[in-house]
């Protein structure tokens, strides 16, 4: 085992006399992520769907995936079409792999017709 990987945490003892035991530090609480909100934009028809054009929604981070898993929890009016819109973070398209930050920019972009 790594020694780096514990801490030493004083545990009462029945005794009434405090001792050092390791903990593992995965072990630890650790304070939940704080969230930011993300300012999503939406375009066309799925704008008209969702009844307007920003959503402002809390965000700890997560892949462009996890966020149109999000959105289709939140809208699913526009679940299926989310499967298809491009995702742009600050202008720029994104791949569900993508990490988008807490705190981005981010624009839904359905798929459009025409000629």
């Amino acid at each position: 085992m790594n020694p780096s990987a514990f801490n030493s945490t004083v545990v009462p003892s029945p005794g009434g006399h405090s001792t050092s035991q390791p903990v593992h530090a995965s072990a630890q609480a650790m304070p939940p992520p704080q969230s930011e909100i993300l300012r999503i934009t939406f375009f066309a028809g799925m704008a008209e769907a969702v009844g307007r054009r920003h959503l402002d929604m809390p965000w700890t981070g997560g892949s462009v995936e996890q966020l149109r898993a999000m959105l289709a929890a939140e809208c699913p009016v526009i679940a299926p079409l989310l499967a298809r819109s491009a995702v742009a973070l600050a202008g720029v398209y994104a791949a569900d792999q993508t990490v988008v930050p807490a705190g981005a920019d981010v624009a839904i972009i359905p798929p459009v017709s025409g000629g």
